[in-house]
């Protein structure tokens, strides 16, 4: 069985995903997100997606988390529209990480729950997805997991499961007043 690392945002995201994947492949998540804001919104996301890991009994590597990081490589794109190029490059930080660290710890493949996501252009991730596994050497798993309502069961598995389900994307730029 091949051994996948499994890029996640988020608990609720990973839910179907993961029912997917489990059968398929041995994985393991990877919390990789500095684009998410606050620390606190963050450490909440990150205790979700470990608590629902440990209930499968999945193991998570964490990355450092350094906001800086995102903000760095966003930069000039603050005031882009949700959905536009700060977003693909927030894609594209997030999916380089996890393919060098695939490459690095000896894994299969790489993927990313973010093609569950009904606001995240499913396209536009799988390009860059395999454009890095190209250039980095990896095997990355082109999927569109919001396909045959993937998300509405993402839905109903954070309920059976009782997640915290965040209302905006994560990074300071995804936050509308009526949000908060």
């Amino acid at each position: 069985m091949k051994k996948l690392l499994l890029q996640s945002c988020c608990a609720p995201c990973s839910t179907h995903v993961i029912d997917i994947l489990k059968s398929e492949y041995q994985l393991t998540i990877f919390y990789y997100n500095p684009n998410i804001y606050p620390d606190e919104e963050y450490q909440k996301r990150l205790s979700e997606q470990k608590r629902y890991a440990n209930v499968l009994g999945i193991n998570v590597i964490e990355e450092k988390y350094d906001e800086k990081e995102f903000l760095s490589f966003v930069k000039g794109h603050e005031s882009d529209s949700e959905g536009g190029d700060r977003c693909a490059l927030c894609f594209e930080l997030r999916l380089l990480k996890t393919a060098k660290k695939a490459k690095e710890l000896g894994f299969d493949v790489f993927a990313t729950t973010l093609t569950v996501g009904p606001h995240k252009d499913s396209d536009t991730i799988n390009k860059i997805g395999l454009e890095i596994a190209k250039k980095i050497g990896i095997e990355f798993l082109d999927k569109n997991f919001k396909k045959q309502d993937g998300y509405l069961k993402s839905i109903k598995l954070s309920k059976q499961f009782n997640l915290y389900r965040q209302n905006y994307c994560g990074c300071r730029f995804s936050i509308r007043k009526d949000n908060v």
